[in-house]
């Protein structure tokens, strides 16, 4: 998951030196090492054979000098596992295939953060010096979590309070719901987690 390289750790990445080096840093990481996701997860018995869930995951840095202004440093962060959930429809648990792929900015503080969110079509990120890798992509598998997980197709009847004439009643809360209403755009601090949504 992490190597030797100073520049290249998950805990730790210095996204700068990343972007310079035009180096692309990957891995995978298990849903069971992401404590957040963790305590609202629901139950899902993996069979035997099978590798343990997890997150395959890449990064790449760009640098770039805009016309007349300072140097800027993004990252771009992709995402593809399958996570489980419940199916608000069935309510039984199974496999969401989730695939991510964001730009992040980086800017240097908290107030341009907020005075350059509305225009800016990316998220922003408040600049640190080593950004911890396995937050931001927690923080990303939870906003990409559906509002109402459902299968295509429910593989078993539906309990029948969850029918009215065609109406859904029993629709239970996603845990995550409120993290995933920040999910078309959000402003993140730095490694103390200020301005975090």
């Amino acid at each position: 998951m992490s190597t030797s390289s100073p520049v290249l750790s998950v805990q730790a990445l210095d996204v700068r030196q990343l972007a310079r080096s035009g180096e692309v840093f990957s891995g995978v990481i298990r849903l069971a090492d992401l404590q957040r996701w963790q305590a609202d997860a629901p139950a899902w018995t993996q069979p035997a054979d099978a590798p343990p869930l997890a997150l395959n995951w890449q990064v790449r840095g760009d640098v770039r000098m805009p016309l007349g202004g300072a140097e800027q440093v993004w990252l771009r962060l992709c995402l593809t596992g399958r996570v489980p959930q419940v199916c608000q429809r069935c309510l039984s648990v199974y496999l969401e295939t989730l695939e991510v792929d964001r730009w992040f900015r980086f800017v240097a503080d908290e107030a341009t953060a907020e005075a350059e969110d509305d225009e800016a079509e990316e998220d922003l990120l408040v600049w640190t010096p080593r950004l911890n890798l396995q937050e931001l992509i927690e923080d990303e598998l939870i906003l990409a979590l559906p509002l109402v997980p459902m299968h295509d197709v429910c593989p078993q009847a539906l309990p029948t309070e969850a029918v009215d004439d065609g109406f859904e009643q029993s629709v239970r809360p996603n845990p995550f719901a409120a993290l995933s209403a920040l999910k078309g755009k959000g402003v993140r601090g730095g490694p103390e987690g200020e301005g975090r949504s």
